[in-house]
């Protein structure tokens, strides 16, 4: 159970904290000589590398008190950068690249989400003393891993229709939505009798440091091993039909605030918290019918001789009066509407785009636009009625596709990151950054 779909620039599963947190992502530049913490496969982690990211932790739960011991998290971190590490290097084995253009659209879509400029960003990263160049790398590294896991999930998941069908008429179908957060203790592929009564001791340790007072979101940084542990494990909202029916019994028994008991999963241990829950509302949408004549610029037709044509139309038919279809049956150039007046059907509002879905919300029943310009060219645009729409079931199906999508994206891509990480040489070099064993023994190397 990942956390689910949502970032605000790359939203992807497996993505490291958001970026649009910009200043908490400015990686200071290294000031000291390096030593190496861990290998990975043919790579290794510097010391430099692990500062930089524990202090972005720092950063982002700075005055929330909600951190544990510098040592877990400094262990928490360093897993999630040895993760963040092999999946750049299946990337790369699969071919998967990127380039500079698409480094530069990233950063344009940061300094999007913080209002600034791409120069601005800049200056506020090496304001902080940060390296820019690293900056620039992460982003790099986080739209090669979005590609990898679009790779894996596109070649092994697809939905059809009688899986939709049997999850909406299954008796444990449940409407609704619920905000979730989770402890994810993995048992590793093809564990033996030790490596998972070993995972059930932590599971039980973080059952028992819960029940004794400690904060949810502090135990999952402490004891989860999901990749979004160091967002105290928060799934954020999701519909019960995502739920892995394994824990949807679970969850629908619970009241918002409580805490499961530990829970046994294909993948390890898990403990649930209900954070809050809303119930499904039926879909009342507003249809458009209207009609248009599109009139687009070419090499017979400049911009502006578009304008003043899509102009004329518009008064012939508001003041001369001439028919509305027979003139979009000559001039207009919108291949799938022109050959039946310019009629568009009924429709949702965002169906032909927000500039005409605006455009709709001004006018009133039998009314005609002005000619407006989008980048499909210049339209005139009628509104023929109104109408409530109830969309519930269309809206029910489409999110139960999702739903089961979603479900069995996690499910392919953890097993994936499970293989993954089995079949890596990983040698953790300093002690103090190994797992501890959970009956308090000295810390075992990876």
């Amino acid at each position: 159970m990942k956390q689910f779909l949502a970032s605000l620039l790359l939203a992807f599963a497996i993505a490291a904290p958001a970026h649009a947190q910009l200043l908490q992502s400015a990686a200071p530049a290294n000031q000291s000589l390096d030593r190496i913490v861990a290998v990975v496969n043919d790579d290794v982690i510097l010391q430099s590398e692990l500062d930089d990211a524990v202090r972005t932790i720092q950063q982002q739960y700075a005055g929330r008190g909600q951190l544990p011991p510098m040592d877990v998290v400094k262990r928490q971190v360093l897993n999630r950068l040895i993760l963040m590490r092999l999946q750049v290097q299946r990337a790369q084995d699969q071919g998967i690249s990127v380039s500079n253009a698409d480094i530069d659209r990233a950063v344009q879509g940061v300094a999007q989400q913080n209002r600034l400029s791409p120069e601005q960003l800049r200056a506020a990263v090496e304001q902080q003393g940060g390296s820019f160049a690293a900056f620039r790398k992460e982003l790099g590294d986080q739209i090669t891993v979005q590609r990898l896991h679009q790779n894996v999930v596109q070649s092994s998941v697809s939905v059809t229709d009688s899986e939709i069908d049997n999850l909406l008429d299954s008796p444990t179908y449940k409407a609704g939505e619920v905000h979730l957060a989770h402890i994810q203790v993995s048992i590793p592929g093809g564990a033996d009798a030790a490596a998972i009564q070993a995972a059930q001791a932590k599971a039980e340790q973080a059952a028992a440091a819960i029940n004794g007072g400690m904060d949810f979101s502090a135990a999952a940084i402490r004891y989860s091993d999901a990749s979004d542990a160091l967002e105290g494990g928060d799934l954020g909202w999701r519909r019960m039909d995502e739920i892995p029916p394994a824990f949807a019994d679970t969850v629908s028994a619970m009241k918002a605030g409580q805490v499961s008991q530990i829970l046994r999963g294909p993948t390890g241990f898990h403990i649930l918290k209900l954070v809050d829950q809303r119930k499904g509302d039926r879909k009342i949408v507003t249809e458009y019918h209207a009609r248009q004549i599109l009139i687009k610029p070419s090499e017979l037709l400049t911009a502006a001789q578009a304008q003043q044509k899509a102009q004329d139309l518009y008064q012939r038919i508001v003041d001369k009066h001439e028919d509305f279809a027979a003139l979009a049956k000559e001039f207009s150039k919108d291949d799938t509407t022109a050959n039946i007046g310019g009629d568009m059907g009924w429709f949702q509002p965002a169906a032909w785009g927000g500039a005409i879905a605006a455009k709709l919300g001004e006018l009133k029943d039998g009314q005609v636009s002005e000619p407006f310009q989008t980048e499909a060219g210049w339209h005139v645009l009628e509104r023929l009625g109104t109408r409530q729409s109830d969309q519930t079931v269309e809206i029910e199906r489409n999110q139960a596709r999702q739903a089961i999508g979603n479900r069995k994206s996690e499910q392919v891509y953890d097993d994936f990151l499970r293989e993954l990480r089995s079949n890596a040489y990983i040698e953790i070099l300093v002690p103090a950054l190994r797992e501890p064993d959970p009956a308090g023994a000295a810390p075992q190397a990876s």
